[in-house]
């Protein structure tokens, strides 16, 4: 089987890239821009892998889009190709609309084009990943989100992913392309570049900096390790029937002041040498004013994928926090390439 990861270079493709190269076998090649969140050194583990290839390009370019299609003949294609931090979101609308509805737009258009001049004995599926935040948030605390509940969301981001979705169920319903999608809820592990809540506060409590926690902390996710995540995905792609939409989740529903607290737990256990002037990590906590729009609760009712496919997730929040500290702690290199810069001087890309 031919995979087509787009966006394989960022922090959930990177994870899903090297599950499916080493444990399933298949062969990928991965499509990413190497934007801000792209990073190649997260794919260092496969890079001389027969198996494994990358080609530099963004998805609202049709017409290389058209020669990796031509070239590579993907059975599945992932589609992990998107803008997906709120808050840049909320700064710079623009590159949200370009790269998650347009880009989405062009590469369900490319994807019908190959999947319609291919026999009929031809294995063709186009799976979307998607984010819960397209929901918007939850009031009663008895509700989750299921794959019925209406849209509605609250940030550009959400909006644009939001819009994304119905494109590709769009393409399913008209043109009959062979489609499933996820949404899910929030990941967290190896590899998330750092200005995502956890590794941000992680890195920033070892170094004695504030951690800046929004309004008074007390907005509710539910927490999705980023392995049993590739897990997930792998599994709907390969087993769910086309059309089918899945909401996956960790069942791990923390509010983020307690979140930023267990990690101050974790690092005093891990690092007890503490940078200058830091008597508790907790000390740090540093309560900012909220961002506009903040969704106070999401939560996952993954009971579906779990009764369809089979899905539980292994790790519980309290396993993938340590697992994910002490990835960190263990990888400065990585996180520090990121920081300074330093990763984006390693840009690789084949001509194709």
């Amino acid at each position: 089987m031919n995979i087509l990861i787009t966006g394989g270079a960022g922090f959930i493709g990177s994870v899903l890239t090297k599950y499916i190269v080493n444990d399933i076998g298949a062969n990928v090649l991965v499509y990413d821009k190497l934007t801000y969140a792209g990073n190649i050194l997260s794919l260092n583990d496969v890079q001389n892998k027969k198996n494994f290839e990358f080609v530099k390009g963004d998805i609202c370019d049709k017409h290389k889009l058209k020669k990796v299609f031509i070239k590579f003949k993907p059975n599945l294609v992932i589609n992990l190709a998107a803008e997906s931090h709120v808050d840049r979101s909320i700064d710079s609308p623009a590159d949200f609309i370009q790269t998650n509805i347009l880009g989405t737009f062009v590469l369900l258009e490319v994807a019908r084009d190959f999947w319609s001049k291919k026999a009929d004995d031809f294995n063709f599926r186009f799976h979307h990943v998607s984010t819960d935040e397209v929901f918007g948030d939850l009031d009663d605390e008895n509700c989750f989100f299921n794959e019925l509940t209406s849209y509605n969301p609250s940030s550009p981001y959400s909006a644009s992913k939001a819009s994304s979705d119905h494109l590709v169920r769009s393409w399913y319903r008209t043109y009959g392309l062979p489609i499933v999608i996820t949404n899910c809820s929030n990941n967290y592990g190896p590899y998330q570049f750092p200005e995502k809540l956890i590794p941000h506060m992680i890195l920033s409590a070892i170094s004695g900096k504030a951690l800046p926690v929004y309004g008074d902390g007390l907005q509710s996710r539910d927490w999705l390790h980023v392995e049993d995540h590739a897990r997930a995905i792998v599994k709907v792609a390969f087993e769910a029937k086309d059309g089918e939409t899945y909401n996956i989740g960790g069942n791990n529903e923390v509010k983020n002041i307690d979140v930023i607290k267990a990690l101050c737990d974790l690092l005093e256990e891990l690092v007890p040498n503490k940078p200058e002037g830091v008597d508790l990590y907790e000390n740090l906590i540093t309560f900012v004013k909220d961002r506009p729009g903040h969704d106070k609760r999401y939560a996952i009712d993954a009971s579906k994928i779990q009764k369809d496919l089979g899905w539980y997730p292994e790790e519980t929040f309290e396993t993938g926090l340590r697992k994910t500290v002490e990835w960190y702690l263990s990888n400065q290199t990585w996180w520090k390439s990121v920081l300074d810069g330093n990763y984006r001087l390693d840009r690789i890309g084949k001509g194709i």
